[in-house]
Protein backbone atom coordinates (compact mmCIF):
# COMPACT_ATOMS: atom_id res chain seq x y z
CA UNK A 1 0.00 0.00 0.00
CA UNK A 2 1.59 3.56 -0.62
CA UNK A 3 -0.41 6.44 1.34
CA UNK A 4 0.55 10.02 0.64
CA UNK A 5 -1.42 12.90 3.07
CA UNK A 6 -0.50 16.30 3.87
CA UNK A 7 0.61 17.51 6.86
CA UNK A 8 1.64 21.00 8.17
CA UNK A 9 4.25 22.05 10.67
CA UNK A 10 4.30 25.88 12.01
CA UNK A 11 7.65 27.55 11.69
CA UNK A 12 9.61 28.99 14.78
CA UNK A 13 9.11 32.71 13.00
CA UNK A 14 8.17 34.11 9.67
CA UNK A 15 10.60 32.86 6.63
CA UNK A 16 10.85 34.95 3.98
CA UNK A 17 13.01 35.08 0.78
CA UNK A 18 12.76 37.54 -2.74
CA UNK A 19 9.67 35.66 -3.41
CA UNK A 20 7.46 35.75 -0.27
CA UNK A 21 7.03 34.81 3.49
CA UNK A 22 5.49 32.23 5.27
CA UNK A 23 4.79 31.13 8.46
CA UNK A 24 3.99 27.31 8.00
CA UNK A 25 5.47 24.62 5.70
CA UNK A 26 3.29 22.29 3.58
CA UNK A 27 4.58 18.79 3.21
CA UNK A 28 3.73 15.33 1.48
CA UNK A 29 4.05 12.37 4.03
CA UNK A 30 4.54 9.14 1.61
CA UNK A 31 3.67 6.03 3.72
CA UNK A 32 4.93 2.52 1.53
CA UNK A 33 3.78 -0.60 3.84
CA UNK A 34 4.73 -4.23 2.41
CA UNK A 35 5.12 -7.72 3.85
CA UNK A 36 4.50 -6.34 7.75
CA UNK A 37 7.20 -3.47 7.29
CA UNK A 38 6.59 0.36 6.39
CA UNK A 39 9.09 2.76 4.87
CA UNK A 40 8.50 6.54 5.06
CA UNK A 41 9.77 10.09 2.76
CA UNK A 42 8.97 13.18 2.60
CA UNK A 43 8.35 15.82 0.16
CA UNK A 44 7.69 19.92 0.01
CA UNK A 45 5.94 20.67 -3.26
CA UNK A 46 7.26 24.02 -4.29
CA UNK A 47 5.12 26.52 -6.92
CA UNK A 48 8.40 27.63 -8.38
CA UNK A 49 8.31 24.18 -10.36
CA UNK A 50 4.77 23.96 -10.31
CA UNK A 51 3.87 21.50 -7.74
CA UNK A 52 1.54 21.77 -5.21
CA UNK A 53 0.44 19.27 -2.31
CA UNK A 54 -2.65 17.89 -4.96
CA UNK A 55 -0.54 17.80 -7.83
CA UNK A 56 1.54 15.71 -6.06
CA UNK A 57 -0.63 13.48 -4.23
CA UNK A 58 -2.12 13.34 -7.45
CA UNK A 59 0.57 11.91 -8.91
CA UNK A 60 1.72 9.51 -5.63
CA UNK A 61 -1.69 7.66 -5.81
CA UNK A 62 -1.68 7.24 -9.29
CA UNK A 63 1.41 4.67 -9.15
CA UNK A 64 0.57 0.82 -9.00
CA UNK A 65 1.24 -0.39 -5.13
CA UNK A 66 4.03 -3.10 -6.53
CA UNK A 67 5.95 -0.28 -8.49
CA UNK A 68 9.81 -0.79 -7.68
CA UNK A 69 12.54 2.12 -7.11
CA UNK A 70 14.07 1.19 -10.78
CA UNK A 71 10.18 1.32 -11.84
CA UNK A 72 9.90 4.50 -10.34
CA UNK A 73 12.55 6.66 -11.64
CA UNK A 74 10.51 6.00 -15.37
CA UNK A 75 7.40 6.32 -13.65
CA UNK A 76 7.39 9.91 -12.76
CA UNK A 77 9.51 12.98 -13.89
CA UNK A 78 12.36 14.29 -11.45
CA UNK A 79 10.21 16.58 -8.41
CA UNK A 80 8.82 16.42 -5.14
CA UNK A 81 6.42 13.18 -5.31
CA UNK A 82 8.73 11.12 -6.82
CA UNK A 83 11.12 12.02 -4.24
CA UNK A 84 9.14 11.09 -1.25
CA UNK A 85 8.47 8.08 -2.81
CA UNK A 86 11.95 7.11 -3.36
CA UNK A 87 13.30 7.52 -0.47
CA UNK A 88 10.10 6.06 1.41
CA UNK A 89 11.01 2.63 -0.53
CA UNK A 90 14.55 2.98 0.56
CA UNK A 91 13.23 3.15 3.89
CA UNK A 92 11.08 0.02 3.28
CA UNK A 93 14.66 -1.74 1.65
CA UNK A 94 16.21 -0.90 5.26
CA UNK A 95 13.51 -2.30 7.49
CA UNK A 96 13.30 -5.34 5.48
CA UNK A 97 16.81 -5.92 5.08
CA UNK A 98 17.32 -5.65 8.75
CA UNK A 99 20.39 -2.78 7.74
CA UNK A 100 20.81 0.42 7.65
CA UNK A 101 20.66 1.89 3.99
CA UNK A 102 24.53 3.01 3.98
CA UNK A 103 25.15 -0.63 4.34
CA UNK A 104 23.02 -1.58 1.48
CA UNK A 105 24.46 1.05 -0.42
CA UNK A 106 28.24 -0.18 0.74
CA UNK A 107 29.31 3.31 2.16
CA UNK A 108 30.64 4.27 5.18
CA UNK A 109 28.99 4.97 8.29
CA UNK A 110 27.56 8.81 7.91
CA UNK A 111 29.43 11.73 10.46
CA UNK A 112 27.73 14.45 12.14
CA UNK A 113 28.37 17.40 9.05
CA UNK A 114 28.43 21.34 9.97
CA UNK A 115 25.21 22.91 8.54
CA UNK A 116 24.41 26.24 7.63
CA UNK A 117 21.97 27.95 9.77
CA UNK A 118 19.75 30.47 7.07
CA UNK A 119 18.68 34.05 7.86
CA UNK A 120 15.32 34.91 6.50
CA UNK A 121 15.17 38.17 4.31
CA UNK A 122 14.31 41.04 6.50
CA UNK A 123 15.36 44.77 7.30
CA UNK A 124 18.83 45.39 7.87
CA UNK A 125 18.54 45.98 11.69
CA UNK A 126 16.70 42.94 11.88
CA UNK A 127 18.89 40.42 9.67
CA UNK A 128 22.03 42.24 12.13
CA UNK A 129 20.12 41.32 15.41
CA UNK A 130 19.71 37.71 13.91
CA UNK A 131 22.83 37.56 13.01
CA UNK A 132 24.34 38.64 16.44
CA UNK A 133 22.10 35.74 17.83
CA UNK A 134 23.25 33.06 15.75
CA UNK A 135 26.76 34.10 15.61
CA UNK A 136 28.05 31.26 17.37
CA UNK A 137 27.21 29.23 14.25
CA UNK A 138 30.28 28.46 11.58
CA UNK A 139 27.92 29.29 8.43
CA UNK A 140 25.52 31.53 7.72
CA UNK A 141 23.29 31.73 5.13
CA UNK A 142 21.98 34.86 3.89
CA UNK A 143 18.81 35.16 1.62
CA UNK A 144 19.04 38.17 -0.99
CA UNK A 145 17.70 39.44 -4.14
CA UNK A 146 16.36 42.49 -3.74
CA UNK A 147 17.01 46.06 -3.17
CA UNK A 148 19.19 47.01 -0.31
CA UNK A 149 21.08 43.96 -0.13
CA UNK A 150 24.30 45.52 0.52
CA UNK A 151 22.88 47.27 3.83
CA UNK A 152 21.49 43.93 4.56
CA UNK A 153 25.21 41.95 3.99
CA UNK A 154 27.28 44.28 5.57
CA UNK A 155 24.61 44.26 8.63
CA UNK A 156 25.03 40.24 8.40
CA UNK A 157 28.95 40.68 8.55
CA UNK A 158 28.60 43.39 11.59
CA UNK A 159 26.16 40.88 13.49
CA UNK A 160 28.33 37.67 12.90
CA UNK A 161 31.67 38.69 12.41
CA UNK A 162 33.67 35.47 12.58
CA UNK A 163 31.03 33.57 10.83
CA UNK A 164 31.70 32.19 6.87
CA UNK A 165 29.09 33.36 4.88
CA UNK A 166 27.33 31.96 1.91
CA UNK A 167 24.39 34.06 0.56
CA UNK A 168 21.23 33.07 -2.03
CA UNK A 169 20.03 35.15 -4.56
CA UNK A 170 17.20 33.06 -5.37
CA UNK A 171 17.36 33.93 -9.07
CA UNK A 172 17.06 37.66 -8.18
CA UNK A 173 20.03 39.52 -9.77
CA UNK A 174 20.94 40.55 -13.36
CA UNK A 175 24.83 39.77 -14.80
CA UNK A 176 24.84 43.53 -13.75
CA UNK A 177 23.99 43.58 -9.72
CA UNK A 178 26.01 40.35 -9.65
CA UNK A 179 29.33 42.28 -11.29
CA UNK A 180 28.63 45.29 -9.20
CA UNK A 181 28.04 43.31 -5.95
CA UNK A 182 31.05 40.84 -6.35
CA UNK A 183 33.80 42.56 -4.91
CA UNK A 184 31.92 43.60 -2.23
CA UNK A 185 30.98 40.04 -1.32
CA UNK A 186 34.69 39.00 -1.12
CA UNK A 187 35.25 42.08 0.94
CA UNK A 188 32.31 40.93 3.35
CA UNK A 189 34.39 37.11 3.15
CA UNK A 190 31.50 35.65 1.20
CA UNK A 191 32.68 32.18 -0.05
CA UNK A 192 30.05 31.23 -2.29
CA UNK A 193 27.00 33.10 -4.11
CA UNK A 194 23.89 30.79 -4.70
CA UNK A 195 21.80 31.30 -8.26
CA UNK A 196 22.48 34.87 -8.94
CA UNK A 197 20.71 34.79 -12.23
CA UNK A 198 17.22 33.01 -13.09
CA UNK A 199 17.49 29.47 -14.45
CA UNK A 200 16.86 29.99 -18.13
CA UNK A 201 18.89 33.12 -18.19
CA UNK A 202 22.47 32.31 -16.70
CA UNK A 203 24.70 32.51 -19.96
CA UNK A 204 26.40 35.89 -18.68
CA UNK A 205 27.89 33.75 -16.15
CA UNK A 206 29.89 32.01 -18.78
CA UNK A 207 31.06 35.76 -20.44
CA UNK A 208 31.65 37.50 -16.85
CA UNK A 209 33.76 37.22 -14.75
CA UNK A 210 33.37 34.92 -10.88
CA UNK A 211 36.05 36.25 -8.59
CA UNK A 212 33.86 33.72 -6.28
CA UNK A 213 32.58 30.28 -6.84
CA UNK A 214 28.58 30.19 -8.07
CA UNK A 215 26.46 27.31 -7.32
CA UNK A 216 23.34 26.36 -9.49
CA UNK A 217 20.10 25.96 -7.42
CA UNK A 218 17.20 26.12 -9.98
CA UNK A 219 19.64 25.96 -12.75
CA UNK A 220 20.37 22.11 -11.33
CA UNK A 221 17.76 19.12 -10.79
CA UNK A 222 18.82 16.12 -11.90
CA UNK A 223 21.61 14.51 -14.02
CA UNK A 224 19.96 16.00 -17.52
CA UNK A 225 20.82 19.26 -16.37
CA UNK A 226 24.45 19.13 -15.97
CA UNK A 227 25.47 19.65 -19.58
CA UNK A 228 24.01 22.59 -19.76
CA UNK A 229 25.80 24.20 -16.52
CA UNK A 230 29.01 24.15 -17.75
CA UNK A 231 31.07 27.05 -17.78
CA UNK A 232 28.62 28.53 -15.83
CA UNK A 233 28.84 27.39 -12.43
CA UNK A 234 31.33 25.82 -10.12
CA UNK A 235 29.47 24.18 -7.85
CA UNK A 236 25.69 22.49 -7.79
CA UNK A 237 23.27 22.32 -5.18
CA UNK A 238 21.58 18.60 -4.55
CA UNK A 239 18.27 18.96 -3.28
CA UNK A 240 16.25 15.73 -3.04
CA UNK A 241 12.94 17.46 -4.02
CA UNK A 242 14.49 18.69 -7.25
CA UNK A 243 16.52 15.64 -8.24
CA UNK A 244 13.16 13.48 -7.09
CA UNK A 245 14.76 11.15 -4.60
CA UNK A 246 17.83 9.56 -3.61
CA UNK A 247 18.36 7.56 -6.10
CA UNK A 248 19.07 10.39 -9.12
CA UNK A 249 20.63 12.34 -5.95
CA UNK A 250 23.15 9.63 -5.62
CA UNK A 251 24.02 9.28 -9.47
CA UNK A 252 23.93 13.14 -9.84
CA UNK A 253 26.80 13.53 -7.39
CA UNK A 254 28.58 11.05 -8.68
CA UNK A 255 28.60 13.02 -12.19
CA UNK A 256 29.13 16.48 -11.05
CA UNK A 257 32.19 14.95 -8.96
CA UNK A 258 33.54 13.73 -12.49
CA UNK A 259 32.89 17.03 -13.54
CA UNK A 260 34.69 18.47 -11.20
CA UNK A 261 32.00 20.48 -9.30
CA UNK A 262 31.64 21.01 -5.86
CA UNK A 263 29.25 19.50 -4.20
CA UNK A 264 26.48 21.59 -2.57
CA UNK A 265 23.66 19.64 -0.62
CA UNK A 266 20.91 21.86 0.17
CA UNK A 267 17.22 21.51 1.01
CA UNK A 268 13.71 22.79 1.35
CA UNK A 269 11.91 23.68 4.17
CA UNK A 270 11.07 20.44 5.76
CA UNK A 271 10.75 18.01 8.15
CA UNK A 272 13.79 15.57 9.59
CA UNK A 273 12.27 13.00 7.82
CA UNK A 274 13.34 14.97 4.80
CA UNK A 275 16.43 15.63 6.52
CA UNK A 276 17.27 12.27 6.87
CA UNK A 277 18.11 10.98 3.66
CA UNK A 278 19.96 14.45 2.45
CA UNK A 279 22.22 13.92 5.49
CA UNK A 280 23.57 10.66 4.06
CA UNK A 281 23.87 12.43 0.58
CA UNK A 282 26.07 15.67 2.47
CA UNK A 283 28.50 13.17 3.29
CA UNK A 284 31.59 14.84 1.76
CA UNK A 285 30.04 17.95 0.22
CA UNK A 286 31.67 21.50 0.45
CA UNK A 287 28.62 23.00 1.68
CA UNK A 288 25.75 21.40 3.75
CA UNK A 289 22.89 23.64 4.20
CA UNK A 290 20.55 21.15 6.26
CA UNK A 291 18.80 23.26 8.68
CA UNK A 292 15.19 23.14 7.87
CA UNK A 293 14.20 21.37 11.35
CA UNK A 294 15.94 24.24 12.97
CA UNK A 295 13.49 27.00 11.58
CA UNK A 296 10.61 24.78 12.76
CA UNK A 297 8.20 25.11 15.75
CA UNK A 298 7.52 21.59 15.76
CA UNK A 299 9.23 18.47 14.25
CA UNK A 300 8.87 14.66 13.63
CA UNK A 301 9.15 11.95 16.63
CA UNK A 302 12.87 10.20 16.33
CA UNK A 303 13.76 13.80 15.33
CA UNK A 304 17.43 14.37 13.90
CA UNK A 305 20.29 15.67 16.46
CA UNK A 306 21.28 18.86 16.12
CA UNK A 307 24.19 20.00 18.21
CA UNK A 308 28.37 21.48 17.97
CA UNK A 309 29.01 18.58 15.40
CA UNK A 310 26.17 19.54 13.40
CA UNK A 311 23.64 17.29 12.31
CA UNK A 312 24.02 13.73 12.66
CA UNK A 313 22.75 10.87 11.00
CA UNK A 314 19.21 9.38 11.54
CA UNK A 315 17.58 7.04 14.15
CA UNK A 316 16.72 4.09 12.69
CA UNK A 317 13.22 4.66 13.78
CA UNK A 318 13.08 7.77 11.63
CA UNK A 319 13.97 6.86 8.42
CA UNK A 320 16.83 4.16 6.83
Amino acid sequence: MIDARAETFRLAEVFTISRGSRTATHVVTVTVTRDGHSGRGECVPYARYGESIDSVIAQINGLPEGITRAQLQQALPAGAARNAVDCALWDLEAKQAGKRIWEILELPAPVPLVTAYTLSLAEPAVMQAKAAENAHRPLLKIKLGTEDDMARLEAVRAGAPKSTIIVDANEGWTAEVYSALAPHLLRLGVSMVEQPLPAGKDQMLAEIARPLPVCADESCHDLASLPDLRGKYDMVNLKLDKTGGLTEALRLRAQARVENYRIMVGCMVGTSLAMAPAQLLAQGARVVDLDGPLLLAEDRDNALKYDAQGVHAPDRALWG
